[in-house]
């Protein structure tokens, strides 16, 4: 099941995150260890998605050298070509309309099928994890760019800033400008990065 962390309050990062490598297992001492411990700690109640991130880069440091089982498909879900397919046509037209029938073409079924294949496999709806996508991008143009609110809006299809507010309220439990103020201040545009790179 794809998980979609998005909900990223004034938790602070660690000074510097373990290597890790090609294997996926870092090679870093206690200190590190102990580090990772605190900031899940710190994370778990304000945000249990990067806890859950912390701990578990701290499991990799102590998982054997083997390499992973090979995921099997989701029995009655998407194929991988078929949610890799509808997740780019997603990124590709954040700023516009986006219909289930299109995304359906997309995955080369029906709208129906498309639908309960699409929540056996993401665990959302088409609609919801739309909107999670829509929010997350409206997050990285908060801490990238200078746009106002009501640019990033219209940047990533709602209708305009109320429409922003009322999702992002509703995702992330806090107001985009609350949301933005935080994490400019905290200087953490490293976890939004990180964020990016690990669920895209």
């Amino acid at each position: 099941m794809l998980h979609i962390p998005l909900s990223a309050t004034a938790s602070q990062p660690a000074a510097s995150q373990p290597a890790v490598s090609h294997a996926g297992r870092s090679h870093c001492g206690p200190t590190t260890a102990a580090s990772l411990v605190a900031n899940a700690v710190s994370a778990l109640d304000r945000d249990p998605h990067m806890a859950r991130h912390y701990l578990e880069r701290l499991a990799a440091m102590f998982a054997p050298d083997t390499p992973p089982p090979q995921a099997e498909p989701v029995k009655g879900g998407l194929a991988a070509w078929q949610l890799r397919g509808v997740v780019l046509h997603i990124e590709e037209r954040l700023g516009s309309t986006i219909g289930v029938d299109a995304l359906a073409q997309v995955a080369r079924l029906s709208a129906g099928h498309f639908c309960r294949a699409f929540k056996v496999t993401t665990g959302e709806t088409p609609h919801a994890f739309l909107i999670l996508q829509r929010v997350r991008r409206a997050q990285t143009l908060m801490l990238r760019t200078d746009d106002t609110l009501s640019q990033i809006a219209y940047a990533c299809g709602l209708s305009d800033q109320a429409h922003l507010t009322r999702l992002f309220r509703r995702v992330v439990g806090m107001t985009p400008l609350i949301w933005r103020r935080t994490w400019q201040t905290a200087g953490t545009g490293v976890i939004a990065d990180e964020q990016q790179r690990r669920w895209s």
